[in-house]
């Protein structure tokens, strides 16, 4: 596939950098750290947008498992294709919205996009490095591309920041995410079809693929081992987009505190101080992420890693809750960044983890259920923390469903077992 390097333990060839590219271009959000905000700004309570976020999720997990089963049967271009239309649908819902409901149908078809990608891509990066004989490398290749999709976001956030200075909205941001997702629709069809999953090079009917995948899929979701793994990854995740976004508030009040560009408008140097930690977050999250494979080195299994990342993260969010609640935004912030950098710590251990307990053949399906799974916790912790942010305000909140989650997260921590494609 083109000319290729040795760097580390395994190969930069052409596709890697294309993966790369692809979670680079996806991360282009420009509305991504002024989401809230821009809720905020069209006169949303906090319950109202807990009830959006919720039906975000609901609508993701009705599509996520027929998203992966289409990916499988049907090919895997051609899903990423599907599902960048959705996003596009999405942005330009968003931007036109003057009404609440439509805010709903922007939400639908957010999550129609997010469905068809989640599982999707991480098949591709998995099938890929079966086929390189390479299943050994998951949590360091995967942690390698997802670094690049957060120098993506890091670019993101000052391209952010400009354009909401240019423009004194939040709503442009949505219009101008629409280039570098149409970039990377036009990546994905570049992407060779060996990529397509099992549909490739396959004489079986429709009928029969999906027969196959659902055997497969059956299979794997009856053992007990691979469903502790998908909620135990599931469940910080779910945490993660439930409550990510609230950020958002909390450094608005810490920037209003703050002796920076005491001469701009509110507007201005909440775009500003928003714009440059976001920058330094993704930056950061990028590091996290590209050293995921070195910190499952340590230890002798990925469970040990996985239990201690969600525990501590969570108790972080509890600690940034109580620090809002208590009128110190600044340091709620240097907090709540923890929850960002253990998200990206953990995730390539997790997606290796749930991907090393599933049938290849199945294996977009499985990553679906695992999505699906990430969004049945994100719709619940999102709900209640609007509703409890709406009565009790947003710090209160944030340390009732932290302390819930870490409940929970005791319950279903894994058990320790090491299979020969985890770290040694």
């Amino acid at each position: 596939m083109g000319s290729s390097q040795h760097y580390g333990d395994f190969v930069r060839d052409r596709q890697y950098y294309k993966f790369c590219a692809y979670g680079f271009l996806k991360n282009l959000r420009f509305y991504e750290p002024f989401l809230m905000l821009f809720f905020l700004e069209k006169g949303l309570t906090y319950p109202q947008i807990g009830g959006l976020y919720a039906v975000r999720e609901l609508f993701i997990n009705l599509t996520e498992v027929p998203s992966g089963l289409i990916a499988d049967a049907l090919g895997r271009r051609l899903t990423m294709v599907v599902s960048f239309l959705g996003y596009i649908a999405a942005f330009v819902t968003f931007y036109f919205a003057v009404e609440y409901w439509m805010l709903f149908i922007a939400m639908a078809f957010y999550a129609f996009g997010d469905a068809f990608r989640t599982g999707t891509h991480k098949a591709m990066i998995f099938d890929y490095l079966q086929a390189m004989g390479r299943e050994d490398l998951r949590t360091h290749y995967y942690g390698h591309t997802r670094s690049w999709s957060q120098r993506g976001a890091a670019l993101s956030a000052l391209i952010a920041a400009g354009l909401v200075f240019r423009f004194e909205s939040y709503a442009p941001v949505f219009l101008f995410t629409i280039i570098p997702y149409l970039l990377d629709l036009v990546l994905i069809l570049s992407y060779p079809r060996t990529l397509d999953g099992p549909r490739y090079g396959s004489t079986k009917s429709v009928r029969d693929e999906f027969a196959g995948v659902l055997r497969s899929l059956s299979t794997s979701m009856r053992n007990p081992t691979a469903l502790r793994a998908v909620a135990n990854q599931a469940l910080y995740s779910g945490y993660y987009k439930a409550c990510k976004d609230y950020l958002q508030p909390i450094l608005k009040a810490a920037a209003l505190t703050l002796p920076i560009a005491a001469g701009l408008a509110a507007e201005e140097r909440t775009a500003l101080v928003t714009g440059v930690v976001y920058c330094a977050l993704y930056i950061m999250t990028s590091a996290a992420s590209r050293r995921s494979g070195r910190l499952a080195e340590r230890f002798a299994d990925l469970a040990t890693p996985l239990n201690a990342t969600l525990l501590v993260g969570v108790a972080l969010g509890a600690v940034s809750g109580g620090l809002h609640w208590a009128g110190l935004p600044t340091l709620a912030v240097v907090f709540y960044i923890g929850i960002y950098l253990l998200e990206n710590l953990r995730k390539p251990m997790g997606i290796s983890y749930v991907s090393a307990r599933m049938d290849q053949q199945s294996l977009a399906s499985a990553l679906s259920v695992e999505s699906q799974a990430e969004t049945v916790f994100a719709a619940a912790i999102a709900l209640s923390l609007g509703v409890l942010a709406g009565i009790f305000g947003l710090g209160v909140g944030l340390v009732v469903v932290s302390i819930a989650c870490a409940a929970i997260g005791f319950l279903i921590r894994l058990p320790a077992e090491r299979l020969p494609t985890e770290p040694s």
